[in-house]
């Protein structure tokens, strides 16, 4: 399939997990991707790995001078862009009473400021009838132990994806959320799993899935395509939950 043959994609936290499975649809289905993220020589691996189609940038994403700079490689090399996926995300799994202010901010400048300002920055870039996809979680709708800055984060972007999707209608300019469950991903050590521990964390997550698993990053990728595609052209605003069911529990 060729649904993105020549059009200029932009995805953040590109680098692993679902950005980089997404990247790498991308880039099969004809797609120039520019790849954005934290760590140089991951971000350089991932680049070689995905080929000549892939462009890597590397920058705070909760900086605006990120996405400038990002706003500026996009118009010298592309004059464009048609998706523009705001992945990047982080998630430290904390009680209310032990997040500190640091944390606090940290979380939001991440996965909501990093997301406002970079949309701000990519909207004039934006082609008519594009796509922009923000990357949730059903920690936004459903309690987790230990969720509650992280669920506040993604619950605002969530709040955003509905005002844009309204405010861009005009140029036929699509929003639409994803929202992950649990999904196998590097993320999932970053949580203070220890590595002896992880076959039973990771068991005791999929008995809370009705399908008995957890998701893949390929499942979320194919899922962020239909709806960044013309294959989801009549579908704007929408949250749409890929979590084998969990949100139901």
């Amino acid at each position: 399939m060729n649904r993105f043959i020549n059009k200029v994609a932009v995805v953040t936290g590109a680098n692993s997990g679902i950005g980089l499975a997404t990247a790498r649809l991308l880039v099969e289905e004809g797609a120039h991707v520019i790849m954005v993220g934290r760590r140089p020589e991951a971000v350089n691996a991932a680049v070689a790995d995905l080929g000549d189609r892939a462009l890597g940038l590397t920058g705070d994403l909760a900086d605006p001078k990120t996405h400038d700079e990002v706003a500026a490689l996009v118009s010298r090399r592309f004059g464009g862009i048609d998706l523009y996926f705001a992945n990047a995300g982080i998630n430290t799994i904390e009680a209310s009473s032990e997040v500190s202010a640091e944390s606090y901010d940290a979380h939001f400048a991440v996965n909501t400021r990093a997301v406002f300002f970079g949309v701000q920055r990519m909207v004039p870039l934006m082609r008519e009838r594009g796509a922009i996809l923000l990357t949730s979680s059903i920690a936004s709708s459903k309690v987790f132990e230990g969720h509650a800055v992280y669920a506040g984060t993604k619950a605002a972007i969530e709040a955003f994806a509905r005002s844009w999707a309204i405010e861009l209608k005009a140029r036929g300019i699509r929003v639409n959320v994803l929202s992950p469950g649990p999904v196998d991903t590097p993320i999932l050590s970053k949580l203070g799993v220890a590595n002896d521990e992880r076959p039973a964390f990771e068991a005791a997550i999929a008995a809370r899935i009705p399908l008995g698993r957890l998701g893949r990053p390929e499942e979320l990728a194919r899922a962020a395509l239909f709806l960044a595609s013309d294959d989801g052209s009549f579908i704007n605003g929408v949250n749409l939950r890929v979590d084998g069911g969990m949100a139901l529990n």
